[in-house]
């Protein structure tokens, strides 16, 4: 089951692209939004980041970060972050623990993949609660961008 807004976020240590360990701790006193996507390079997930990517500056305007998660390896991220301008840290759930503790977790995915994460959204606010949680089962969907900005900036 997935999160629901006023649920305490889980916390997480991931190793990012820059292979540095990253956790929901090290934002306290920020709002966190956390984007799962399913694979790196793919066409909605390079979507579902960009978008990111190009309203960067809004969510640093209302001490926000902004994180993307995925299954990938944090060598795959690396290149992915290059490739498409990233500012924001990439995180691998290469154990797939974040993933699952977030509800954002298909135990089968397209080619018969197993463990992939699911496309989603969550904003953590600045004492660690939820206050914006979106989980799409469709992979092809995107989040809700708009109703994502107005939390952040609520």
């Amino acid at each position: 089951m997935s999160l629901q807004v006023g649920d305490k976020a889980p916390d997480f240590k991931l190793f990012s692209s820059e292979l540095k360990e990253v956790s929901l701790n090290d934002y306290k006193g920020k709002k966190l939004v956390v984007h799962f996507f399913p694979m790196a390079f793919t066409g909605t997930c390079t979507t579902q980041l960009c978008t990111m990517r190009d309203s960067f500056g809004y969510y640093e305007g209302m001490n926000a970060a902004v994180v993307g998660v995925s299954v990938d390896s944090p060598f795959t991220l690396a290149k992915f972050k290059e490739d498409q301008s990233y500012q924001f840290p990439l995180l691998s759930d290469f154990n797939k623990e974040a993933s699952q503790a977030y509800g954002a977790f298909y135990d089968e995915f397209v080619f018969n993949l197993k463990g992939v994460s699911k496309r989603a959204a969550f904003v953590v606010n600045e004492e660690g609660a939820v206050i914006y949680a979106e989980v799409l089962e469709n992979a092809g969907d995107l989040p809700d961008f708009e109703a994502i900005k107005k939390v952040v900036s609520s």
